[in-house]
């Protein structure tokens, strides 16, 4: 699956859980290990973990797998790796703390 769709499919997935400030970063001429790298806002540590469980489910739903999942013990940060997608669902505290937007700056 490109990985185009495969982005639109994990977006209508964080919109339905009502995961906040969603973005996606296109990191593909830098050759790194994805094509894009997404960022989403959780409001709890529950709402974090609802919405990395719906992306999996999602991914299952559509016949996709994805390589793994971190951080479910931890407070803030969960990250699925989606292979060619990477989604890191964040508290706003981490978010603004680690500040992905600026590391990964591509624009």
């Amino acid at each position: 699956m490109q990985s185009l769709n495969l982005k639109d499919i994990i977006l209508d997935s964080l919109d339905e859980i009502k995961a906040l400030d969603s973005v996606v970063m296109d990191v593909k001429k830098l050759g790194i290990f994805s094509d894009y790298i997404m960022i989403s806002t959780g409001t709890s540590r529950r709402h974090i973990k609802a919405i990395s469980s719906s992306v999996i489910q999602t991914l299952k739903k559509n016949n996709l797998s994805y390589i793994g999942i971190e951080g479910q013990d931890q407070d803030d940060w969960v990250l699925v790796d989606a292979g060619d997608i990477v989604i890191n669902v964040m508290t706003e505290e981490a978010r603004n703390f680690y500040d992905l937007e600026g590391l990964w700056d591509v624009e």
